[in-house]
């Protein structure tokens, strides 16, 4: 009996040196394979404004934000600098009225989130100032939890406490972009916009608008992601604004 037992304390212990081992391993692995932070915006349709003289290469810029915590200014910052760096020689200009284009871009989100809630946000494609629902939250939300459950359930115990000083996290940044350029004299926009509202729990509204204007518009949805383990949000953001103005300015 005695001989017994001595072999069961054995096998646990053993059991438990190979799981902390593992758990020490994966834990090891995510910090060597996630070491370098990796920042990449994707557009969800490309956009072709037309081409202009010099004088007319002028832009409006207005940032727009749902987003709680969310600084325009240092975005728009990051904006303007791209531009300046912009070898098509396109400017920004405070007056909306002598612009060739005005670009709207309103962020929606800014959170940590996994690839796949990521890659959802990119196929929706533009929103405007429509609130992502909940199906990127909950991918958000759920993915990340359920990745660290099944992190903990297959490496056992020893990972859990490794693991709970390294995570392999992700930032998603979502921003819708508007651009309205100037037609040429002479040239007219038909424009057909159509409008579902909810209005109660019982029914909506539905509505059908037809103008004549003389602004071509181009719509899109850029979405920046920014991976590495152990990630804050304040040492990803700056590059994550630095990247998202990079393809703003690619507009042009």
């Amino acid at each position: 009996m005695k001989n017994m037992r001595a072999r069961d304390v054995a096998s646990v212990v053993l059991v438990s040196a190979i799981s902390c081992m593992l758990g020490g391993c994966a834990a090891t692995e995510t910090l060597i394979s996630k070491r370098n932070l990796v920042v990449e915006s994707k557009t969800s349709t490309a956009i072709f404004v037309d081409p202009v003289s010099r004088e007319k290469r002028t832009i409006y810029l207005d940032v727009k934000s749902g987003v709680d915590g969310f600084d325009r200014r240092a975005f728009k910052t990051f904006v303007m600098e791209q531009f300046v760096a912009n070898e098509n020689g396109y400017k920004l200009v405070d007056d909306p009225d002598v612009a060739q284009f005005t670009m709207v871009a309103y962020v929606l989100n800014l959170e940590q989130a996994n690839p796949t809630a990521a890659q959802q946000a990119l196929g929706q494609g533009y929103k405007g100032q429509a609130i992502v629902g909940g199906a990127i939250a909950g991918a958000v939300l759920g993915g990340t939890t359920k990745s660290l459950a099944a992190g903990g359930a297959a490496a056992g115990v020893a990972e859990h406490i490794t693991g709970a000083f390294v995570h392999d996290v992700t930032f998603m940044l979502v921003c819708d972009i508007q651009i309205r350029e100037t037609a040429a004299a002479g040239v007219l926009v038909q424009k057909a916009t159509h409008i579902e509202a909810k209005v109660s729990d019982s029914g909506g509204t539905t509505q059908n608008v037809s103008e004549t204007t003389n602004r071509k518009e181009y719509r899109t949805r850029i979405v920046t992601t920014a991976n590495k383990a152990n990630l804050d949000l304040a040492d990803a953001q700056p590059l994550m604004f630095k990247k998202t103005a990079y393809a703003m300015s690619g507009f042009f």
